[in-house]
């Protein structure tokens, strides 16, 4: 395996994008990041090697950050959206906001790895090549799988698959 500060350099932007698009808080993603590597390191003789370093790394990281659920027993807040200019009335923001969790609310009735490409892609704003790389799978099947959701929820959450 490579020296670990090769492996930071390498791979520390895609941990960071993952993490922040599970939890929306950039000082938190940084955290868990740097926890990420520390764990990495100390568990480096376990990795055997049939995954590329990227997904290990995740893998690592997602399980830090359900344990930081766990631990806080709450779901991670969304970030406050800055206000816009002209200010919205309140009727007007009232329907942005129920808008925005009609979203969420679709969104998290997607299928789990759609689930994932989604939040990957809109939060995190990693590529179609580095959600593959996340996901052990493939940069043509997360352009599909994101394709194929953002049409479900273009549609309302209905599919025209048979």
């Amino acid at each position: 395996m490579d020296d670990m500060s090769d492996i930071y350099r390498q791979h520390a932007q895609t941990v960071y994008k993952f993490l922040l698009s599970q939890c929306r808080d950039p000082d938190l993603a940084e955290e868990l990041t740097q926890e990420t590597f520390y764990q990495a390191v100390r568990s480096i003789g376990r990795f055997d090697g049939s995954c590329k370093v990227s997904v290990w790394l995740c893998q690592i990281a997602k399980h830090l950050w359900y344990r930081h659920l766990r631990k806080h027993q709450r779901e991670a807040p969304m970030p406050e959206q800055p206000p816009e200019v002209p200010t919205p009335s309140a009727e007007e923001g009232l329907l942005e906001r129920e808008g925005r969790t009609a979203l969420l609310r679709q969104i998290h009735d997607l299928a789990p790895d759609a689930r994932e490409v989604v939040y990957l892609r809109a939060f995190g704003g990693l590529s179609f090549r580095e959600i593959g790389d996340v996901m052990g799978r493939t940069e043509t099947w997360a352009r599909v799988t994101f394709y194929r959701s953002k049409e479900k929820l273009r549609n309302g959450g209905t599919s025209d698959e048979k």
